[in-house]
């Protein structure tokens, strides 16, 4: 069974360096295109960075390049997400979501698989 889980959110002080994770199991990350998502209360989910399974190259959106990043630890079928001096604006749940195109996209809809996503609030 193919399956995210993410982990790592939760109430913090804003401007704080904040690290969320997504673990895979039943498949093996390398081998899927895997990006993060967010969606604030009121608000349209919206893409925030990706890493393409061809080319391990990352693309953050460019409203959040600078402070936030995508990494990988496929030894442990883990990718991060590093929030750098996070806004209150930021607060969100957080999913990181997985597709078998090698394409690193931000568009929700080219993505098949989904965590549940976890909750990250700043707080000023």
């Amino acid at each position: 069974e193919v399956r995210l889980v993410e982990s790592g959110g939760g109430s913090v002080q804003a401007g704080r360096p904040l690290n969320v994770s997504c673990a895979a199991s039943g498949f093996t990350l390398g081998d899927y295109t895997i990006a993060w998502f967010r969606q604030a209360p009121g608000k349209e989910r919206e893409g925030v960075s990706c890493i393409s399974s061809e080319t391990g190259r990352a693309h953050t959106v460019d409203s959040l390049k600078g402070r936030f990043a995508i990494s990988s630890d496929y030894a442990k079928n883990i990718v991060f997400l590093h929030m750098n001096s996070p806004k209150p604006e930021d607060t969100a749940v957080y999913f990181c979501a997985a597709t078998t195109s090698p394409r690193c996209t931000l568009n929700a809809l080219a993505y098949n698989y989904w965590g549940p996503g976890t909750q990250v609030t700043l707080s000023s």
